[in-house]
């Protein structure tokens, strides 16, 4: 049986670089026999056929002198689309979350919106579908957490010795065994939705690194951002309207 790297059979069959191969899979929009391709130097058989799923292109919700506001999409880091923009980022949004990504224009403006973040003086809100029915009023996940990073990747979870961690609940919507709800959160912890949300027994859909079930993306969106007198809203993706036919 003939098998040869992941990355390389993709740019073979797309006519890409091997690097622009490695690229799609390491973005986790590459796909062999329905299920996601997770390491680009894999070894798998020489006539897999992959399927790449498209990346929404990155839009400008607002500009001034000051700050850009990007409805960033699904697959594309926060850094990418800085280092596009040739831009300071404010905050960060994971790979697979899609929203409001704001960048500072100046110096000045990027050190007076760190600090509104660091005086929690930053209103956040998203919106998640996530596995199991969500029918309580609305309610806070007030637990301590703690990240502990491995190498590039970083997991977070409930702990004691955590930092404080705040996040509202409020449900949207009940769909069979799934749930849309909107989250506000107060601190800005690495991973807190979806960590909070894992301690709660309803996973995000999507994050098979916390529990959720498979989906072809995380379905958590940032909604909208208001901070230094600004307010910006990012519509929700096409994903979040078919997670109901699904």
């Amino acid at each position: 049986m003939i098998q040869e790297k992941a990355y390389k059979l993709l740019a073979l069959q797309e006519g890409i670089s091997n690097r622009s191969a490695k690229d799609l899979i390491d973005r986790g929009v590459v796909y062999a026999k329905g299920k996601k391709v997770l390491v680009a130097r894999a070894l798998i058989k020489a006539d897999t056929k992959f399927k790449i799923q498209s990346i929404s292109k990155t839009d400008v919700i607002f500009e001034d002198e000051n700050i850009v506001a990007i409805n960033k999409p699904a697959f594309v880091t926060s850094e990418q689309i800085a280092k596009k923009k040739n831009l300071a980022l404010i905050h960060r949004l994971d790979k697979e979350t899609s929203g409001v990504l704001l960048l500072a224009k100046n110096e000045d403006f990027r050190l007076q919106a760190i600090e509104a973040f660091k005086s929690f003086s930053v209103d956040k809100e998203y919106i998640a579908w996530v596995n199991g029915k969500i029918i309580a009023e609305p309610f806070s996940i007030e637990k301590p957490l703690i990240s502990i990073k491995k190498g590039n990747f970083t997991y977070t979870k409930v702990s004691k010795n955590g930092k404080e961690a705040i996040s509202y609940i409020e449900p949207i919507l009940i769909e069979g065994k799934k749930s849309k709800i909107k989250v506000n959160i107060k601190t800005g912890r690495t991973h807190q939705i979806r960590a909070h949300l894992k301690s709660e027994g309803c996973p995000i859909i999507g994050d098979s690194v916390y529990g959720g079930k498979t989906y072809s993306r995380l379905l958590l969106h940032a909604f909208k951002i208001s901070l230094l007198g600004y307010s910006f809203e990012a519509s929700e993706p096409k994903e979040f309207i078919d997670v109901t036919n699904s």
